[in-house]
């Protein structure tokens, strides 16, 4: 994090802004429209900043900057275009440990002024750091064509209601916020963003009147598929759900980038299971799940790809709906999806497979249970989940019962994401390319003739 992201209060705060042109305009209508006391150092000013003087808006200083100028001062931005001047107002600046802003010079800027979608009392800021300021514009554009104006008339309604659900609720924070959740994201919050002010408020008060803290109490399990790694292949009922969990268990199968999307304030719990390794047993999690929604938490369990496809999160509902605990399975992209469309490789083709199997590579015991007989036809294509370890005896089984050693294979490492590598070869030669490539897990092998469509199709980053 390059910046500390902060909202300043600076109602009826002196500021200093040394500078008097069309940059220096804009900095002082942001400072203004914060109710900023604004002191303006400049020989001379720009029409519109001459427009605020005599509106009474802004005290002019009609002359060149000097030190003496940021005597009581909040804080500073510099926008003229002497880099001098510049310079010596952030030297002073830090020397006084006042905020400073130098226009387009991110190496002397303290603070930086973001692109802002205003919607108050809701705002949203949006800040490259200095490095794409047109890119922070362009994504500030496509918030506000996504964003209702509503959203403001809905946080001024949240705001009268504070006191009330505190009074209603006293120090349960757990009934509060999900008294806010619910009403946030429910009818009410459609009124108020249809235009409806009053009749969001009445039925928001109805709710209040109705809602019960131990009702609201109750704890609920989310097994939520994370998909194949990449953030960009989350669904959105998956992100909607991250942000409303107490505590997440996760695996190794997901992604930090996507761990760190879940509400900050949520507790995390590292559940991940590797090849003769388990941070803690499948039985464990199923019964710490019952437990911590019996606590009365919301629980996200977060599965890599798909939580019904080698998941086990047909084991864990069983568990939960024998306690009794309300849950929801959000389904994933699974991991055979989205590592053979970042391949490639098309599972089906007219020309080459007409069905697709998935298969686990995870053995019980000494053996793989696979039904290696019905595995060797050359019109479909195989998919192995968690085979790394085990690639030597699943390719030679295949080739045992039938399969010809020619058939093209592939082994897929960190699906869709930025390291992710594409290894072609054979059944024949796969356990080699293996081991002398030095592939590791997560990587899903695809067998079949599709992946001959590998380098024709494959993104050629990958």
């Amino acid at each position: 994090m390059d910046y500390f992201p902060l909202f300043l209060d600076l109602r009826a705060q002196p500021c200093l802004l040394v500078g008097g042109g069309e940059v220096a305009l804009r900095k002082a209508q942001l400072l203004l429209a914060a109710g900023g006391h604004l002191t303006v150092v400049a020989p001379a000013l720009c029409e519109g900043l001459a427009a605020l003087r005599e509106q009474n808006r802004l005290v002019h200083r009609a002359r060149r900057w000097q030190p003496d100028d940021l005597q009581g001062m909040r804080l500073a931005i510099a926008a003229t275009d002497d880099t001098a001047i510049n310079a010596d107002v952030h030297h002073h600046c830090e020397a006084a440990g006042i905020l400073v802003n130098v226009v387009d010079d991110p190496a002397r800027c303290r603070f930086i002024t973001p692109s802002i979608v205003d919607r108050s009392p809701l705002m949203i800021a949006i800040s490259s750091g200095g490095n794409a300021p047109v890119l922070a514009r362009l994504i500030r554009a496509r918030i506000e064509a996504w964003l209702p104006h509503g959203y403001g008339a809905l946080a001024q309604l949240a705001g009268r209601l504070r006191d009330r659900v505190k009074a209603r609720f006293g120090h349960d924070d757990r009934a509060r916020r999900r008294f806010w959740e619910q009403a946030l994201d429910g009818p009410a919050a459609e009124r108020a963003l249809a235009g409806d002010v009053a009749g969001a408020e009445a039925a928001l008060n109805a709710t209040l009147a109705d809602s019960d803290a131990d009702t609201l109490a109750r704890g609920a399990v989310y097994l939520v598929g994370a998909g194949p790694g990449n953030p960009d292949l989350l669904t959105f009922r998956a992100l909607r759900l991250m942000q409303r969990a107490d505590v997440v268990l996760y695996d190794n199968l997901v992604s930090p980038e996507i761990v760190d999307l879940v509400r900050r304030d949520a507790e995390r719990l590292y559940v991940g299971k590797k090849a003769s390794n388990h941070a803690l047993p499948q039985e464990d999690i199923n019964q710490l799940l019952v437990r911590l929604a019996r606590e009365g938490k919301t629980v996200l369990r977060l599965k890599g790809g798909d939580p019904f496809i080698f998941g086990r999160g047909g084991e864990e509902i069983e568990e939960l709906a024998a306690a009794g605990i309300e849950f929801q399975v959000v389904p994933g992209i699974t991991s055979a999806a989205g590592a053979s469309c970042y391949a490639g490789i098309p599972l089906t083709h007219r020309d080459y497979a007409q069905s697709v199997t998935f298969v686990t590579g995870h053995r019980r015991g000494e053996e793989i249970e696979l039904d290696w007989p019905r595995l060797t036809s050359a019109s479909e294509t195989i998919v192995v989940y968690m085979g790394v370890a085990q690639a030597p005896r699943i390719c030679a089984q295949l080739i045992a019962h039938g399969r010809a050693a020619d058939t093209p294979a592939a082994i897929v490492e960190k699906a869709t994401l930025p390291q992710q590598r594409t290894l072609v070869g054979t059944l024949a030669t796969l356990p080699e390319l293996l081991a002398s490539s030095g592939v590791k897990p997560p990587a899903l092998i695809i067998i079949g003739d599709v992946v001959r469509l590998a380098g024709k199709l494959g993104w050629r980053h990958c």
